[in-house]
């Protein structure tokens, strides 16, 4: 893949994550460590609980049993807000729908969390915002509105904003599953910058050779737990489990 390995040390580790909404079982028992640098593509059908797993990576879900670490964080027994705002800007991530407030400008979504969460110096920040922009292709674009983006360009700008908080980990949700074919690239081209420049990156994604190309591992999940990991070159060429093999003659 050309994309060198991180360290060996763990800088995410989820240890038996069970979740349930009523009586519909999400995740069943997921285990998985993520080193510093590491770029991670979680696969499946969808409602395989990999969406779940990445919201209770930052706290959004609270698993029912099991323990989630992120760095320096056991992020089960977060409680107060000072910790979930530092550990969410330790965490970013970026959605299938790109929540920009549609009644703010570019640079305003980009900016307004590091300036009103993190109280940051506003010139600052709106420089960092300026070269996040420019990075993601987007320069020129500052003073416009959500609503005279492309969805793609609008994709882009929800990358930029999670970047803003500088984090040490990133995950992205399905994020070019609500764009046309045209726009999906753009998108792609951006995260796979990303992983090159050794940003710990975790990745739900539809988009098996991009998932090949970028990941040094890859996760197979089914009905909530994880039946099958390892490089791209094995889950995709050589697949062991069944179902493994009968998912990726259905999207490959």
């Amino acid at each position: 893949m050309g994309i060198p390995l991180p360290a060996a040390q763990p800088l995410i580790e989820l240890h038996d994550i069970h979740k349930s909404f009523g009586a519909h079982k999400v995740l069943a028992g997921i285990s998985m460590d993520v080193r510093q640098g590491e770029a991670v593509c979680l696969i499946g059908p969808s409602g395989s609980g990999k969406s779940t797993l990445l919201r209770c990576m930052n706290g959004l879900v609270l698993p029912d049993q099991g323990t989630v670490r992120i760095g320096p964080f056991d992020v089960g027994r977060i409680r107060h807000d000072r910790d979930k705002i530092a550990m969410r800007k330790y965490v970013s991530i970026v959605f299938q729908q790109y929540n920009l407030y549609p009644h703010k400008t570019v640079l305003q979504n980009v900016t307004l969390a590091p300036i009103h969460v993190l109280k940051q110096d506003r010139a600052e920040v709106e420089a960092r915002a300026h070269a996040l922009l420019a990075k993601v292709r987007l320069s020129g674009k500052e003073n416009s509105y959500p609503s005279q983006l492309s969805g793609g360009q609008q994709q882009r700008v929800a990358i930029a904003r999670a970047l803003a908080m500088r984090p040490n980990v990133i995950l992205f949700d399905e994020v070019t599953a609500a764009l046309d074919p045209e726009t999906v690239g753009e998108v792609l081209a951006t995260i796979r910058e990303l992983v090159e420049e050794g940003l710990t990156c975790i990745l739900v994604t539809h988009e098996m050779g991009f998932a090949r190309e970028v990941a040094h591992r890859v996760y197979f999940t089914d009905q909530g737990v994880i039946l099958e990991d390892g490089p791209p070159e094995q889950i995709f060429g050589a697949p062991r489990h069944e179902r493994t093999k009968a998912f990726l003659s259905q999207v490959l």
